[in-house]
């Protein structure tokens, strides 16, 4: 099973794909697919409009994704927030995002990931 992981479509989307390959995980993106290959087996990744990424997490189709805070209040879901990630686009301006997943699930903080268990099986 693999750990499917959300990545804010737009402007923020290079941005987080460059934080990511800082920390390891290589992400290959086209411009005609809203799925991503990544080098790791265990995690995929899914393009999704950041102010849509809490409903995908809600409903199970992502087990975690990357969104603003503003967006998951926004929501009016229940979500719990792993980390907080301070970078930004091409601009000099930081954005604050966090990563969130489910209530229930089994992934509360980042450390929660290493081993990639999936909360539940599909």
């Amino acid at each position: 099973m693999k750990l499917r992981v959300g990545v804010p479509k737009g402007s923020l989307q290079d941005s987080t794909i460059a934080l990511f390959k800082r920390a390891g995980l290589n992400v290959y993106t086209s411009s005609r697919s809203y799925f991503a290959g990544t080098d790791d087996p265990e995690i995929e990744c899914m393009l999704i409009r950041a102010q849509e990424m809490a409903r995908y997490v809600d409903h199970g189709v992502l087990d975690c994704g990357l969104t603003g805070r503003d967006w998951v209040v926004e929501s009016g879901l229940d979500m719990v927030t792993a980390a907080e990630l301070v970078y930004a686009k091409q601009s000099l301006g930081k954005v604050r995002w966090v990563l969130a997943v489910p209530e229930d699930s089994g992934f509360q903080k980042p450390e929660d990931l290493a081993g990639r268990s999936l909360p539940r099986s599909w």
